[in-house]
């Protein structure tokens, strides 16, 4: 199938639709076959799509998490929406709660919160807060193209660094080397670990699947970057797509060691509500060849359906292709002497912030 059968495509973006979400019950509307024909002819090509930022301004700034399969139970994340516009995103769905679609829009129509760090400051100086390590990147990348001019990760990352706060970054953005200066006293403090998600190596299958993400060479750089640094550095192999990019499982964890990460994880990709009909969508784009092979042994690793939203399995899989991809990480992985220890993070020096932005010393 070609690219002209989906409209809405977009060079150099993710999703080749915007559907309307309708899952909240918002009315969705079809393009009339013909008029999409004569588009171009009437109207002239269509404009670049180009990224649009709307300020939130949102009370509370910390996120809770009690899932028994999520290794944090809180979360910041500075941003609604991620201009990478990696197909996968299993965040898209969040844009349907604001009417907007999980396609185009969920990569382009962003949302900034100016007041996270100082949201940040308050909820971590009330009383009965308890240091454990602050996550980020766990929706949206906190290092994403726009992270460049409002610098709100790096805000936030200054009140921690204040407090003592321990936290952890999870992003695809070698832009986290511009916080050294920041993290690296963390680091040896013990305070802080950093995960990279390498999907591939392969540029060609990176410039269609992750269309505005630094390339894997860089986060490889990254990742040697912030081990120089002395900041303990997690190589995060996920998503693992069936007949996609899980041929570089091995490739990707010997590059991942050669450059200094000491621990590694995978995750098998994870469709949930929109994204499965985006990602169909996507293959039928770039992979019509395989598609059908593709969802077929997805569906095999989450029990017949797109996507299992189960505890612990949705991180897993089940069934022999889910138990082979395993079996071939925790191989390579074992070869190459990852996952030997594990991080662990101080929370014991923890100094509240006062009301009034100073530190308590006592």
């Amino acid at each position: 199938m070609s690219k002209n059968c989906y409209p809405d495509f977009a060079a150099g973006r993710g999703a080749p639709a915007n559907a309307s979400p309708s899952r909240f019950n918002l009315k969705s509307r079809e393009a009339d076959g013909d008029w999409l024909d004569e588009r171009v002819e009437i109207d002239g090509a269509i404009a670049p799509l180009k990224t649009q930022v709307t300020l939130e301004h949102p009370k509370t700034i910390l996120a809770r998490n009690s899932s028994p399969d999520i290794p944090f139970d809180k979360s910041v994340n500075p941003y609604r929406g991620c201009e990478h516009g990696c197909i996968y995103c299993y965040a898209r769905p969040s844009h349907a709660f604001h009417d907007l679609s999980p396609g185009l829009d969920f990569e382009s129509r962003l949302f900034a919160k100016p007041d996270a760090a100082k949201l940040l400051r308050a909820e971590i100086g009330r009383k009965g807060h308890v240091p454990t390590p602050i996550a980020f990147g766990t929706n949206t990348d906190a290092y994403q193209p726009i992270e460049r001019e409002w610098r709100i990760m790096r805000q936030c990352l200054g009140v921690l660094a204040e407090t003592n706060h321990p936290l952890t970054i999870t992003t695809k953005s070698d832009r986290v080397l511009r916080d050294l200066d920041l993290l690296a006293p963390m680091a040896a403090k013990g305070l802080v670990a950093v995960a990279v998600s390498v999907t591939m190596l392969d540029s060609k299958l990176h410039r269609i699947l992750e269309p505005r993400a630094p390339r894997p060479e860089k986060r490889l750089a990254a990742i040697k970057g912030l081990v120089a640094a002395g900041i303990p550095t997690h190589v995060n192999v996920a998503p693992i797509i069936p007949a996609i990019n899980d041929l570089e499982i091995e490739a990707i964890l010997e590059r991942a060691a050669e450059v200094g990460a000491k621990t590694a994880s995978w995750i098998p990709l994870r469709l949930p509500h929109e994204v499965a009909p985006l990602f169909q969508d996507w293959l039928q784009v770039h992979f019509p060849d395989r598609a059908g092979k593709v969802m077929s042994i997805v569906r095999s690793i989450r029990e017949g359906r797109d996507n299992d939203p189960s505890f612990f399995q949705r991180m897993r899989g089940t069934g022999p292709w889910a138990d082979l991809m395993r079996t071939r990480f925790k191989i390579a992985a074992r070869k190459l002497g990852l996952n030997q220890s594990k991080i662990q993070l101080r929370s014991d020096l923890f100094i509240p912030p006062r009301s009034d932005g100073q530190l308590a010393l006592f």
